[in-house]
C-alpha cells in the first residue's frame, strides 16, 4: 500500500496546496491469490470537516485498509474551514479546485480511470456538504457521492446571527464560506436548488450514500435531505446507526459507504499485520 504525501501548486487556490494518496499499486498477494488487471484504479476523492487536513483520514480511520481490500485510489487534499466553496475575491476557489483541477492533475501524475462510474466523491461534516456540493454541480465527473454526517446547513445559517460567541454558528462565518445567505439559498451553494436545476436540465444525478449518528446534532439536516433527494427522484441510499459526530461512526460508515460503491472483488493482500501467518 503506497502512501504519498506530496504538495501541488494549485491555479484554483493560487498557492501551494497539501495532498495526500492512498494508491494500492505496490499491493503484494500470497500465492494462489489472483492478481489485479493492469489498468487505472478507481478512485475516490475523500474530504476532511471543519477543524480539519489532509491527515484525518489516515490518521482517524483504516482507510488504508478500505482501500487496499477494494484497490481503491483515495485522494485527500486539504480544504481549510472553507466549506469547498469558490471564493473568487480571496483567490481560494476551493470548488474549482475539487471538482476540476485535483481530478486533472492527479489523473496526470498517477494512473487513475478517467470514466465517470470509477470516480467518486466523498467526505464528512462540512466534507460531506462539500462532497454533495461538489458532486452534484460536477456531475460529469462524479458517479458516486459519500455523504457521513453532511453539514448541509445552509437553511437553518440563514436564521443566524453574531450573538453566538463560537465562530462556527456565526452569521459571520456562514456568510464567509456561502456568501449573501439569501442570495446563497437561490444558487448552486444550496444543494436543494442545485438538485432542481440539474433535473430541470435533465442531468444524470450521482448515486448518493448518506449515513449519519443518530445522536448527531445534524441528523435532522441528513434526514431532510435524504427525504428531498427521495421525494426528487434521486438514486439515494441513507442509513442511520448509533453514534454522534464522531470517528468511530465515520470509521464504520465510510467502510459501509465504500462497500456499496461498484468496485471490483479483490482481496487484502500481505501487508504488516499478516507477513507472518
Amino acid at each position: 500500500m503506497a502512501f504519498i504525501q506530496m504538495n501541488l501548486l494549485s491555479q484554483s487556490l493560487m498557492r501551494t496546496v497539501p495532498v495526500n494518496v492512498i494508491l494500492p499499486i505496490d499491493k503484494m498477494l500470497f500465492p494462489g491469490m489472483k492478481k489485479r488487471e493492469d489498468k487505472p484504479y478507481q478512485t475516490l476523492y475523500l474530504l476532511h470537516g471543519v477543524f480539519g487536513n489532509c491527515t484525518d483520514w489516515v490518521n482517524e480511520t483504516r482507510i488504508q485498509r478500505y482501500a487496499q481490500e477494494h484497490d481503491l485510489a483515495v485522494v485527500m487534499p486539504s480544504g481549510d474551514n472553507a466549506f469547498y466553496l469558490d471564493h473568487p475575491g480571496r483567490g481560494d476557489n476551493y470548488g474549482d479546485f475539487i471538482g476540476k483541477e485535483l481530478v486533472s492533475m492527479t489523473r496526470k501524475i498517477f494512473p487513475l480511470s478517467e470514466k465517470r462510474e470509477d470516480t467518486f466523491i466523498g467526505g464528512l461534516s462540512m466534507g460531506g456538504y462539500g462532497a454533495i456540493r461538489n458532486g452534484l454541480k460536477y456531475h460529469e465527473t462524479f458517479g458516486h457521492i459519500l455523504a457521513l454526517s453532511s453539514a448541509l446547513v445552509l437553511e437553518e445559517a440563514v436564521q443566524r446571527t453574531d450573538d453566538d460567541g463560537f465562530f462556527l454558528n456565526t452569521r459571520s462565518y456562514a456568510e464567509a464560506c456561502f456568501g449573501s445567505l439569501d442570495e446563497a439559498l437561490e444558487s448552486d451553494r444550496n444543494p436543494k436548488y442545485l438538485v432542481n436545476r440539474l433535473l430541470d436540465q435533465g442531468a444524470v444525478l450521482p448515486q448518493i450514500y448518506m449515513a449519519c449518528g443518530r445522536d448527531d446534532g445534524l441528523a435532522d439536516f441528513n434526514r431532510d435531505f435524504a427525504a428531498f433527494l427521495k421525494e426528487k427522484g434521486a438514486d439515494v441510499f441513507y442509513e442511520e446507526g448509533p453514534g454522534g459526530h464522531e470517528w468511530d461512526f465515520w470509521d464504520a460508515y465510510i467502510k459501509k459507504g465504500i462497500e456499496r460503491l461498484p468496485l471490483e472483488e479483490s482481496g487484502t493482500g500481505i501487508n504488516s499485520g499478516n507477513v507472518g501467518i
